[in-house]
């Protein structure tokens, strides 16, 4: 019974582990999207925001 409580605890922090969110760069280099219009003088800085989809 030892053995099967030590297994059940490994696999569920494994499971804790392996839950990571992985976090998907927009590739401003952590710039806001409004700094990077004024870098690459865009007249809109919608391009550049996360989530835009065209």
């Amino acid at each position: 019974m030892k053995v099967y409580k030590k297994i059940g605890i490994a696999v569920i922090v494994g499971m804790f582990v392996t839950s990571c969110v992985a976090v998907k760069s927009n590739g401003n280099n952590g710039l806001p999207p409004g700094q990077v219009k004024k870098i690459t003088g865009a007249k809109s800085a919608r391009n550049y925001a996360p989530g835009h989809n065209k």
